[in-house]
């Protein structure tokens, strides 16, 4: 964890708020150790206890840590909690944040807004808590994607059917083979995340393929609206790069008849609560979802703040078709 911290840009004279759950989930206990080990001070703050991110926004206001590690989505919650309190997030002086858990670091929109949110890089990491040391996927401080550390975790990126290697730039699933690790080994073990590799060189001049995009869905997060594949991670890009986008929203996939429908609730910013701003971005989200999705969604606005703000993992699609389907059995 630490040499891939330092190939973060991570350094020992910074200081590194860590806001994730300690407990058996072991993003938290990877960054502790990596931070530790660099010879950095950490600072292992936690989530999850209620009025916990606030105490945690009064505590980067005065111990001025130099970087963040958390969840995207946790991050944004952090941003939030402390615009509530009149404070900008760029003034929290956060150099490099790092996440792990979800895959919205890596998510083209959601790195652009964590980046303006807190003036910081924003580092993509993160594997399978199986194959810890999890940050054997990660990015550095150029940020062209995550490198695969394959000298400590060989990776490959496979058919999801075969489980054979696919050719450099095409889409699979890493398939993760642990060689250092003497505690309950992992052979071949499959991830189910998806992703693009590549052996193009990086600026920072390493060797190690890199997944460009990240680890960008799962194949279990997938669902089927009207025979188009659709990833929850692709409505996130698609929403944050709209200007008006409230910050959250939720994906209700339902069964009317026989025909299925998408529904996206997206809250919206407040500075469109007027009803004719309000129609005009119902219609831009409309309209960009169907481009990329090639369904056209059902778009439900509701004020910003409307929805549940997540401290873990963020978890957005509802899928109620079972309902339709018991009911007309």
């Amino acid at each position: 964890h630490a040499r891939i911290l330092w190939g973060a840009g991570i350094r020992r004279d910074d200081r590194v708020l860590i806001c994730s759950f300690f407990s058996l989930y072991l993003g938290s206990w990877g960054a502790l150790e990596g931070v530790e080990r660099l010879g950095a001070a950490a600072f292992p703050f936690g989530a999850g206890a209620s009025g916990q991110t606030l105490m945690a926004v009064q505590w980067a206001r005065e111990l001025r840590p130099t970087a963040f590690y958390g969840t995207p989505s946790y991050a944004l919650h952090f941003a939030e909690t402390a615009r509530r309190e009149g404070l900008d997030p760029r003034e929290l002086g956060f150099r490099t944040l790092f996440f792990s858990g979800e895959p919205g670091a890596g998510i083209p929109a959601t790195k652009r807004l964590i980046e303006a949110t807190f003036g910081g890089l924003c580092v993509d990491m993160g594997s399978m808590a199986e194959m810890t040391p999890w940050m054997t996927n990660g990015e550095c401080r150029h940020r062209t994607g995550m490198h695969l550390w394959q000298d400590l975790v060989y990776t490959q990126v496979c058919d999801p059917e075969t489980f054979r290697p696919v050719a450099f730039g095409a889409e699979g699933t890493p398939v993760y083979t642990h060689l250092e690790r003497t505690s309950q080994p992992m052979i071949r073990l499959v991830s189910g995340d998806l992703a693009r590799w590549t052996d193009a060189p990086c600026p920072c001049g390493r060797t190690y393929p890199r997944l460009p995009g990240g680890l960008y869905g799962r194949l279990d997060d997938m669902f089927i609206v009207r025979g188009e594949n659709i990833y929850p991670s692709a409505i996130e890009d698609t929403l944050r790069a709209i200007e008006g986008f409230g910050g959250e929203f939720r994906v209700i996939v339902s069964r009317r008849e026989a025909m299925d429908e998408l529904l996206v609730r997206a809250e919206y910013a407040p500075a469109h609560a007027d009803p004719g701003a309000r129609a005009k971005l119902s219609a831009t989200m409309a309209e960009r979802l169907r481009a990329r999705l090639g369904v056209r969604p059902i778009v439900e606005l509701v004020p910003a703040g409307t929805l549940e703000r997540t401290e873990f993992k963020a978890r957005r699609v509802i899928d109620d078709r079972d309902l339709y389907r018991r009911s007309v059995r």
